[in-house]
């Protein structure tokens, strides 16, 4: 009796299927977790971080205190990125995946049981400190595994597409942060919130990340890594032969990145502070309008990548930073208005651009590497790009704002925009590259 070959193909179809889709959920919710849990803090950072670790000067010094520890976690993360990328190009993408996500999500746990200045007084901030550069350490060593996962595994023609689930994880990790913060303040008075509310957060994160482990401990290490065990392909320091190597493509690939950092953290954590303290919305309203334009960010994400794999990721990124610098002409319009509508037309299109600006980068950033310290390159690129584009853009707003009004910082959102159009301008087209 003849058979089908459809029959034989059942089952090692099916468990193909199973470990793509085993990837493609290990590569999404680990960044999901690690970008609530750096959310997390950029929202505490906005609203409650300076007045109880910093309560002594004014609202403004506050702020910029709390900004300040803010930035603190972008210094450590090219130190996480040189870590784990050493580790992850040498012994492997799954294994260094784990331990970035242990570091992470234990930092982010401890601040929530940091007590406060009139506790502890000088310590408080300092304990902090060293916390947020823990963040910082693990969320380093995510996004490059992260993203490598999904690209290594990808079908011909569909990097862009497959990495993208990376980049899906901050949408929902921001969206899952901000409305764990809103849900806390419909319930909760000011007061309960500053004492006590605002830790809970971070201490969810532990549940989230014990989640993460599991699903990440269940997947095989990638092919483009096995095969470059077999052919021996391995650096004894990756830092080094890509410092030496390629520094070029390291440097373009960070300046690619400044557009996606800066347009959302000037339109998440500058605008959350600004519209709380200087335009007056309850906290609840401007958190909620965030949730509304975060779904626009995630909308954004999946189109990107579609059309990073169809026409290409240069043509698509150098859209995306032609519309930013665009967008910076819109700040002080909108978001100044003082108007709801207009406002949440602001968040919207800032976050939907920093969506079609992010999407590309989890192909783009491993197409730059070979297999040998891709790990490595990808991540240092990506979180350079975070020193460049985000460390210091809420305190610089917060600056350019109390001395030439948004204006100042819709500029500012311009210019960066503008080195990222300059970095994607100056690389290769990587669409066609192979990661064997």
């Amino acid at each position: 009796m003849s058979t089908s070959p459809l029959a034989h193909s059942g089952p090692s179809d099916t468990a193909r299927q199973t470990r793509t889709s085993r990837v493609i959920f290990a590569s999404f919710i680990g960044t999901a977790i690690e970008f609530y849990d750096f959310y997390v803090y950029a929202t505490a950072a906005a609203l409650v971080i300076g007045p109880v670790f910093f309560p002594h000067g004014s609202a403004t010094a506050q702020a910029l205190s709390a900004f300040v520890t803010f930035g603190i976690a972008f210094v450590a993360r090219p130190i996480g990125s040189f870590l784990f990328g050493h580790f992850g190009d040498r012994i492997g993408r799954k294994s260094t995946l784990v331990a970035s996500l242990l570091v992470m999500g234990l930092s982010t746990t401890l601040i929530g049981f940091v007590p406060g200045y009139d506790s502890i007084g000088s310590l408080a901030p300092i304990l902090l400190c060293l916390l947020r550069f823990g963040q910082g350490i693990g969320l380093g060593g995510e996004w490059g595994g992260a993203a490598l996962l999904a690209t290594e595994y990808a079908p011909a023609g569909k990097r862009g597409w497959f990495g993208m689930f990376p980049q899906l994880g901050p949408s929902i990790g921001f969206l899952a942060s901000n409305a764990l913060f809103f849900g806390l303040a419909l319930s909760l008075s000011d007061q309960q919130f500053r004492e006590w509310g605002w830790r809970v957060p971070f201490v969810v994160s532990s549940v989230l990340v014990a989640l993460g482990l599991y699903v990440r401990l269940k997947i095989a290490e990638t092919p483009a890594f096995r095969a470059a065990i077999e052919r021996e392909e391995r650096v004894r320091v990756p830092l080094v032969a890509l410092l030496t190597k390629h520094g070029g493509a390291t440097l373009l690939g960070a300046l690619a990145m400044v557009v996606c950092y800066t347009l959302f953290y000037i339109s998440t954590v500058f605008s959350l502070s600004w519209g709380v303290t200087a335009l007056h919305f309850p906290r609840q309203t401007f958190l909620g309008m965030l949730c509304v334009a975060v779904v626009f960010m995630g909308l954004a994400t999946p189109l990107s990548a579609w059309a990073c794999d169809r026409y290409g990721r240069k043509p698509v990124l150098i859209a995306g930073c032609l519309l930013a610098v665009a967008s910076g002409f819109a700040m002080a319009p909108l978001l100044g208005s003082g108007s709801m509508p207009l406002v949440l037309l602001f968040l919207v299109i800032e976050l939907f651009l920093m969506g079609a600006t992010f999407a590309p980068m989890g192909a783009l950033l491993p197409e730059l590497f070979p297999t040998s310290v891709r790990y490595t390159g990808a991540g240092v690129a990506y979180n350079v790009g975070g020193i460049l584009g985000a460390s210091v853009a809420p305190y610089i707003a917060q600056v350019l704002a109390a001395h030439g009004g948004l204006s100042w910082v819709g500029a500012y959102v311009s210019i960066a925009a503008l080195v990222s159009l300059f970095g994607v301008l100056c690389m290769r087209e990587t669409r066609d590259v192979q990661l064997a």
